[in-house]
This record gives structure tokens, C-alpha cells and sequence, in this order.
């Protein structure tokens, strides 16, 4: 199985467990790890074969302009289920930080894997 991979996407989303964080938009980093097999894309140079990596960075955008959540993990797991049946994608790893949960920290967050390899 290939990897097909997404770094650092940056989204804003209204997320976390206090009140003052439910009335403002946080930024979230995520990275992506999708199983894919590129075989059949790579063999004839076609497109519409391979992952669309832009599609999938738009519906993370997407799936964080809409989401609320309180808890990080809530996040990290709907979005990966969205992911895996919008993209028919067998197997990723994702990754959420939150960047400024913690002043002494360059980030917090959760990391889930999914899916069979």
C-alpha cells in the first residue's frame, strides 16, 4: 500500500471544552496519512485515477468551517470517518494539533489511525 500525504493544513473551527472557546474560531493543524494504491494512476499518467488531495484538503476545510466540537478527539474521529467513505480511502493516519491549548507548548492534540493497511 502507498501513502499519499497531506502536511500542516491549517483550518479554523470553533473547538474546545470552555466557554470563552465556544464564541471564537481556534486554528487547527492537520496532517494526513491515506492508503492508496497509485499503481493504476501512475501507469497510464491518469488523474482521475489517483487520490485528488486537493478534494480531500477542501472537504477537511469544509468539514471545519462547519464542525463544533468541545474535545480534539471528537474532531480527529468524524473527520476521519467523512474522509474514509467520501474518499473510499482503506487506511490513514491523522494527525490534530491544536496550537495554542498550551502557552508552553507548541502544540496539543491527538493522533488516530484507521482503517486497514
Amino acid at each position: 500500500m502507498d501513502t499519499v500525504f497531506i502536511e500542516s493544513l491549517e483550518v479554523d473551527t470553533v473547538i474546545g471544552a470552555y466557554d470563552w472557546e465556544r464564541t471564537i474560531r481556534q486554528n487547527l493543524l492537520v496532517d494526513l496519512q491515506m492508503g492508496w494504491d497509485n499503481r493504476p494512476s501512475a501507469a497510464d499518467d491518469a488523474l482521475h485515477l489517483a487520490l485528488d488531495y486537493a478534494a480531500v484538503c477542501q472537504r477537511i476545510t469544509n468539514f471545519a468551517q462547519t464542525s463544533t466540537f468541545e474535545l480534539v478527539e471528537t474532531f480527529a474521529e468524524r473527520l476521519a470517518a467523512v474522509l474514509m467513505a467520501e474518499f473510499a480511502i482503506p487506511w490513514l493516519r491523522l494527525k490534530i494539533t491544536k496550537p495554542a491549548a498550551v502557552a508552553s507548548a507548541r502544540g496539543v492534540g491527538v493522533e488516530i489511525e484507521r482503517g486497514c493497511r
